[in-house]
């Protein structure tokens, strides 16, 4: 009979038994410079998940038109949101997963935290790896994308297979598809609301601005335009808003398909005609402040309220690190530990 002992040593078998959360965001050009980020869209616009047009055709116009245009564009939106920590989704993701890891430490739990981005670095599949070499073996994914969405959250699971398909030995896979319901994501939001009209007295309108998707996809089944106004209802009758007080929006389109509606810039220039000159926006799909949140927002979207005629407009910042947007990653990812 064959000897087997001391083998599973030699292998490596003994030192796995570790459980790990993963963190996934959509991701950030390395610098703010052309290159870096005709990169980062190459990466970005070429999934089938995100641009859902005939493949060639598409290609043809990413490659010849865009991917030729747009960096330089975006490279300047870029440059004014970096910060002397790079980019800002990136420095916020990287501290949230330090919280979350500090989080289980001091309540003594042995779980392996770490982050990776959907597009550009680090990648879905380094850190996977880096995990596995680690031991993990009983893997929680959790998506930082609140409302499911085909491009968004089904990407990265599109991204997880891709990678796990190479493995011999396939961990445990908990994968976190959607928050938009959950009550500890909807007290973070109406605790970080409320602070804001604690310091800054209430608007007299409440702009909940998600991010956009083509109309199409609500009709092929994504479920994400539902979610955003769950999401919404949820989260206005916790602060006890009436239908005159708040307003959901949704920003960040591209191209000219007819996109989820009512548009975020539109209904910036036409507040301030029905009377409302003071508001608040809040942007509840997005779980880290980025380019979407500070420099469309917090940026194009407050000159174009200004210059119709609105008085008063703050941005309210994302949960981003705050202890109770981490004691709830915590707590969506206990049942899986």
């Amino acid at each position: 009979m064959a000897n087997f002992s001391g083998l599973t040593k030699e292998v490596g078998h003994k030192k796995r038994g570790k459980t790990g959360v993963l963190l996934v965001n959509l991701g950030t050009p390395d610098e703010p410079t052309a290159s870096a980020v005709r990169r980062y869209l190459a990466e970005f616009l070429a999934d089938p998940r995100v641009i859902e047009i005939p493949r060639l055709i598409w290609m043809i116009i990413l490659h010849g038109i865009i991917l030729r245009v747009r960096p330089a564009k975006s490279a300047a939106l870029y440059k004014q949101v970096w910060t002397t920590d790079g980019s800002p989704l990136m420095d916020i993701t990287r501290r949230q997963t330090k919280k979350l890891s500090a989080y289980y430490e001091q309540a003594g739990e042995e779980v392996l935290v770490d982050f990776c981005m959907r597009y550009g670095q680090p990648s879905v599949a380094s850190t996977l790896q880096k995990m596995h070499k680690a031991g993990v073996d009983n893997l929680v994914v959790l998506p930082l994308y609140p409302q499911y969405a085909a491009p968004t959250t089904g990407s990265v699971f599109d991204a997880i297979a891709k990678e796990l398909m190479t493995w011999r030995y396939l961990p445990a896979l908990h994968f976190i598809n959607t928050y938009h319901d959950n009550p500890d994501f909807i007290d973070a939001l109406a605790a970080s609301i409320t602070k804001d009209f604690t310091l800054n007295g209430q608007p007299e309108k409440l702009v909940l601005s998600y991010h956009g998707m083509p109309e199409r996809n609500l009709h092929l089944g994504d479920p994400y335009y539902c979610f955003c106004m769950l999401t919404s209802k949820l989260l206005v009758a916790k602060l006890g808003l009436t239908e005159e007080e708040y307003i959901t929006t949704f920003q960040s389109r591209f191209g000219k398909a007819k996109w989820l509606t009512p548009y975020t810039d539109a209904t910036m220039e036409s507040l301030p005609a029905k009377g409302v000159s003071d508001i608040a926006v809040v942007c509840p799909a997005f779980s880290a402040d980025c380019l979407e949140t500070l420099e469309e927002i917090a940026g194009e979207n407050k000159l174009l309220f200004t210059a119709a005629g609105g008085k008063k407009f703050r941005y309210i910042a994302a949960l981003n690190d705050n202890d109770d947007h981490i004691e709830m990653m915590a707590n969506i990812v206990k049942p899986y530990l």
